[in-house]
């Protein structure tokens, strides 16, 4: 086993039985046109990890939101399970150093493509599932994700600003408390330039400005988001 893996396994936090399941989740498709001796590449692992990926998210969520309904759950595991998310989880591990390519998918940059780092760590998930067993499987994700609140909390923000805004507002003010209004309208027709403030009730909570009233709107919630963190963070001193 390369000395790469090796130190993969010390990120990972977990030391294979059967090495072999390790060394086909890091084994791209292409690899075999260059190496067609090698182990099966990673697609069947992807299959299962993202299906053991999914019950591990539900499950935790389910578990840590308790009041929180089918629809708000949803959208949070979507927003851990998704693309971009798992691109950037492989790249928290080093999957993309440890990857076996073929030498064109290296010479036209695999190493850093999207969907090959997402496939390999929902192949990674399905490797230790099989190593192991579902509750081992379980602590290890959680432990390479970290507090799933504090995950949402970020990506949930930078992704969906708006409904991030109305879920936490929601449930102590109603659904009609917030409410967007376009403060100012400036530049030629052919470049306008929006300004928008969100209100909680009578209690402005933030301001954006943006090239439509969509991206206005998003800066502003954005905003509001700050100003909600930064009282929450005064009043538990």
């Amino acid at each position: 086993m390369p000395e790469k893996f090796t130190a993969l396994e010390s990120r990972l936090g977990y030391r294979f039985q059967n090495r072999a399941l390790l060394n086909e989740a890091l084994t791209h498709p292409s690899y075999l046109q260059d190496h067609p001796e090698a182990v099966p590449h990673n697609q069947r692992l992807e299959f299962l990890g993202d299906s053991v990926l999914q019950f591990i998210l539900t499950d935790a969520l389910f578990g840590e939101f308790t009041t929180e309904r089918e629809g708000v759950l949803s959208r949070r595991r979507a927003v851990l399970s998704k693309g971009g998310f798992l691109t950037q989880m492989a790249r928290d591990l080093g999957l993309d150093a440890a990857l076996r390519l073929s030498n064109s998918e290296e010479d036209t940059g695999g190493r850093a493509r999207a969907s090959i780092l997402e496939d390999a760590f929902e192949a990674l998930v399905g490797a230790v599932y099989l190593d192991s067993d579902l509750a081992t499987t379980r602590v290890r994700v959680l432990a390479w994700y970290g507090p799933l609140a504090a995950r949402l909390a970020c990506s949930e923000g930078a992704e969906n600003p708006k409904g991030r805004l109305q879920e936490l507002i929601q449930p102590l003010h109603g659904n009609t408390a917030l409410r967007y209004e376009v403060t100012a309208t400036t530049g030629p027709r052919h470049a306008r330039e929006f300004a928008v403030a969100v209100f909680l009730n009578d209690r402005q909570l933030g301001t954006g400005t943006g090239p439509s009233k969509k991206v206005a709107e998003e800066v502003a919630a954005r905003a509001a988001l700050l100003t909600l963190r930064e009282e929450t963070s005064g009043n538990a001193k």
